[in-house]
């Protein structure tokens, strides 16, 4: 009869997070098994890999991203909730340069994993999709098709975290908001 699971997916999929954040793409297995407080054998028996936790984390990421868009822009007028939808895409805790580069160097290394690369398009995906959801309710007069507006905003996002990660000035959601302004302003007409 097989043990019942008391440690749960995401408490092992948060602990890897953490660690990322912390180490990087030089994290390993052991480390993520540390900070969940289980053994190696409990993480490796659940995801198989580094990559396969890896896989697990990103496809996690990608139904939390749309979810958390979509619920920063309810009850709000469409184009505060796009702004608002724009700023939440960050993950929680993103708010260290150092953290955040972390995160965007495992980015890096995922990239050259012909499975994480292909769900890392599926994670552009889903934030284009939500992205392009919100672009669709927002009047603007002088901006682009919708497409091209998602398109250029999705990618104003991953940008700006990089630039952030490197050269760190304010907070990181505030200079998201500030760019975003200013290209919503510069489509509005402003």
């Amino acid at each position: 009869m097989a043990r019942p699971k008391t440690i749960t997916d995401e408490r092992l999929l948060a602990a890897a997070a953490h660690v990322i954040g912390v180490r990087g793409p030089g994290f390993t297995v052991a480390e993520v098994a540390a900070r969940a407080g289980v053994a190696v054998g409990t993480v490796a028996g659940r995801f198989g890999s580094k990559s396969g936790l890896l896989q697990a984390l990103t496809r996690q990421e990608s139904a939390a991203l749309v979810e958390r868009m979509r619920a920063a822009a309810v009850g709000l007028a469409p184009l505060e909730g796009l702004r608002a939808g724009l700023v939440a895409w960050f993950m929680p805790g993103m708010t260290d340069p150092t953290t955040t580069g972390n995160h965007l160097a495992q980015l890096g290394a995922d990239l050259i994993d012909p499975e994480l690369r292909a769900l890392l398009a599926e994670l552009y995906e889903a934030t284009f999709g939500a992205v392009l959801e919100l672009v669709r309710a927002v009047p603007l007069p002088r901006g682009p098709a919708p497409e091209r507006a998602a398109r250029v905003l999705t990618g104003l996002v991953y940008g700006v975290s990089m630039d952030w990660s490197i050269r760190p000035r304010g907070e990181l959601v505030a200079r998201l908001a500030e760019d975003v302004d200013a290209v919503l302003d510069a489509w509005k007409g402003k």
